[in-house]
């Protein structure tokens, strides 16, 4: 049996209608239970309309029968009709709970959009709103569903809408639902929804498409017939039974194909679509030979995705083959319950429950995609966040490969080791230091290909990298890097808030310690604060001035001088820079400070403390804000190395460069960037980005490089 969704229906679909479909798999009882939802719903929608003029409740019972073709459940088919009384009607949760139970209230409320809520923008609410639809669908996947097929009808219907209202649906419906539906394995659902969104969105190119495919179905039912004849003639041969269909590929999915791979419309055509449909599992990989037999396959081209299924729990064979007239045949392979749950998905679940668990696939890793969505969501700094992670999931194009066990992992294409790594788990996500790719090193961005076997090594004081950001491609470690640095980020500029704080309190001879509790409380109520971390995370962070801060806490010696913003009191305490600070304490690329140089901090918000040379010209901008600047000066034992910049002027002769980067590398120095520049086509200057400990170090590489024959100048570049 095929899940199809219903087609295009006239609006005078009426209960008595949905009550026949639901009577031939559902008891009496929960029949009446449903009429009884219809009631309340045409009751709360009494006088409602929709933007085509057709009463509103006509809506919800095209849901609720798009999803009586699903067979799914009394509670969920009485959700579909009550899903807009909470957002659009008197009727609140409460009646919902009293009147059918707490799962069918926990249902609408899924479905339902938030209200009474203020946003930034158009943007957060509607992020906002996916992201409750998503948690709730994590609570009861029947959340989902019920959103599936409103969407669905709503497309079926977009006619009414404005057309810059139908366009923003019609992308809405392309970039989140029709995904969804392809992640939870329903197909049909699938392709109607990007077909109608599609149309909408891009109406002229749709209709262009759909007469092209017209004029040229004629000619093609010709070959179609003809290689489906030889195909049924050799599984007669090889005594196999199975059902050979062409199939055609639907608008979108032709329309994408022509996009990405930039080909015309004849080349995408020319491609023909055959499903063999068998019994058994064992009679595909017979009927694969039986075909390899009749053409040749196209090397590269056959998947296994029985033995390994898709995400989404689809499993069939997938074969390219050469067919007559040179023309290349796309074959698929699969059993009658394979291609039950290829076409119903999650859904399979409630259709063919009855038939025992052919569904458990599609339920088992639509469950475990869920409990993804949670940690994604723990992970997520706000809704936008969430939702773009959720995004970059629902469209992956699997690759498979192998732990030291022999598990297989299936991850996006295009995912690297680090990608790997958050997927076995996030404690090893967060501190993998190094990967083997079948058993060799290889650096972490290294994008993985179906087969490999991947090992991850790990270490205590490992940490995730902020540049793992830029090749990563799974929502789960983006979420969880970004919360890890998050996180990271907040307890540095703790620290550092601390010390600013204590310093700027010592120029006042203060103590922070010795600071009266009612005086830190008032301080604290004064700038609309919950804790003294809070405050000091706001001074690490430099959205707060620690001097400004610390004369809040002094002592006033009357309310006069209160009032008076002080003027700024001379400094006698710096903060030490240990080079261990983390992301809050930067240091200038204008100037390139160093261990050794005179220093000078500035305070930025967001950043933290940023570091300049005292010589920098930026400096002589921070002086109009006296309040952000910090006396600063080295620590005494700094560690790590920091980048400078060296310019060098030599002779335009072979080798060269050569000659001067191991001058440069034999002083101990790392070279980060090179950039050459011809002045006079004499002379060539190379201006080289190289790490150092500090100034000595410095030193000591321009002595190396100083009495090379061909150079002719070298020196540090300043802003």
């Amino acid at each position: 049996m095929n899940v199809s969704v219903a087609p295009q229906v006239t609006p005078q679909f009426l209960i008595s209608d949905l009550c026949s479909i639901l009577e031939k798999y559902l008891d009496g009882e929960q029949v009446k239970e449903v009429y009884r939802a219809y009631l309340l719903g045409a009751q709360a929608h009494e006088g409602q309309r929709r933007a085509s003029g057709e009463p509103y409740i006509y809506h919800p019972v095209e849901v609720a029968r798009i999803l009586a073709g699903m067979h799914l459940d009394h509670q969920t088919i009485i959700s579909a009709l009550l899903h807009d009384v909470i957002e659009d009607t008197d009727v609140d949760k409460k009646q919902l709970g009293r009147e059918f139970g707490k799962e069918v209230a926990g249902l609408v409320d899924g479905v339902s959009k938030l209200t009474q809520i203020e946003f930034e923008s158009r943007a957060e609410a509607q992020a906002e709103n996916f992201r409750k639809m998503l948690l709730a669908m994590t609570q009861d996947i029947r959340v989902i569903l019920v959103k599936l097929a409103d969407r669905l009808h709503n497309m079926r219907t977009l006619g009414a809408l404005r057309p810059e209202k139908r366009r923003s649906i019609a992308r809405e419906t392309l970039e989140i639902y029709a995904p969804i539906a392809n992640r939870l394995g329903i197909n049909d659902m699938r392709i109607e929804l990007e077909d109608l969104g599609f149309s909408a969105l891009y109406p002229l190119r749709s209709q262009v498409l759909k007469a092209e495919v017209k004029k040229a179905r004629g000619h093609r039912k010709e070959i179609i017939k003809k290689v489906r004849t030889a195909i049924k003639r050799r599984l007669r041969q090889e005594n196999l039974q199975g059902d050979v269909k062409g199939r055609e590929k639907h608008l979108y999915s032709l329309y994408k194909k022509m996009r990405n791979k930039r080909l015309s419309f004849a080349e995408v055509l020319d491609v023909y679509a055959f499903r063999i449909i068998v019994d058994r599992v064992d009679t595909c990989y017979r009927v694969l030979g039986a075909i390899h037999n009749l053409y040749k396959p196209v090397p590269g081209k056959f998947k296994d995705y029985i033995a390994i299924p898709k995400s989404n729990g689809y499993q069939s064979l997938h074969t390219v083959l050469f067919g007559p007239y040179g023309v290349p045949l796309e074959v698929q392979i699969r059993t009658r319950e394979m291609h039950q749950l290829a076409q119903a998905g999650i859904a399979a679940h409630w259709l063919y429950k009855s038939d025992g668990d052919k569904a458990n696939v599609a339920h088992k890793r639509a469950r475990q995609w869920m409990r993804e969505l949670l940690e994604m969501q723990k992970s997520a700094g706000n809704s936008l966040e969430f939702i773009e992670n959720v995004k970059v999931d629902l469209f992956p194009d699997e690759v498979y490969v192998f732990t030291p066990r022999g598990e297989i992992m299936e991850l996006p294409r295009g995912a690297t080791a680090v990608d790997f790594a958050y997927a076995v788990h996030t404690d090893v996500g967060n501190t993998c230091v190094a990967a083997k790719i079948d058993r060799r090193y290889a650096p972490l961005s290294t994008a993985l290909l179906n087969g490999q076997t991947v090992e991850i090594i790990t270490a205590p004081w490992g940490r995730p990298n902020p540049n793992w950001l830029n090749f990563i491609v799974t929502g789960k470690a983006r979420g969880n890097i970004r919360s890890f640095l998050k996180n990271l980020k907040q307890h540095e500029a703790l620290e550092l808030g601390e010390r600013l704080l204590k310093n700027a309190l010592a120029n006042e001879s203060l103590v922070l310690e010795e600071i009266p509790v009612e005086r830190m409380e008032g301080l604290l109520k004064d700038l609309s604060l919950s804790t003294m971390q809070d405050l000091l995370t706001d001074i690490g962070l430099g959205n707060r001035i620690a001097p400004l801060v610390a004369r809040r806490l002094a002592p006033q010696p009357d309310e006069d001088h209160c009032a008076k913003e002080p003027g700024p009191k001379p400094r006698t305490t710096h903060l030490a820079i240990k080079g261990t600070e983390g992301m809050v304490v930067n240091f200038g690329k204008c100037c390139r400070p160093i261990p050794g140089d005179p220093i000078q901090g500035f305070v930025s918000a967001g950043r933290g403390v940023v570091i300049h040379t005292q010589n920098c010209r930026n400096v002589a901008e921070h002086l109009k804000q006296p309040e952000k600047l910090i006396d600063v000066e080295w620590g005494s034992s700094v560690e790590g190395e920091f980048p400078v910049e060296i310019r060098v002027q030599a002779a335009n002769e072979r080798g060269v460069l050569a000659t001067v980067a191991a001058a440069i590398s034999d002083a101990g120095a790392n070279i980060q960037n090179v950039d050459i520049e011809d002045r006079d086509g004499l002379y060539s200057s190379m201006t080289f980005l190289i790490d150092v400990a500090d100034r000595q170090d410095l030193a000591q590489v321009m002595r190396r490089i100083r009495p090379i024959r061909f150079v002719n100048r070298i020196f540090r570049t300043r802003s």
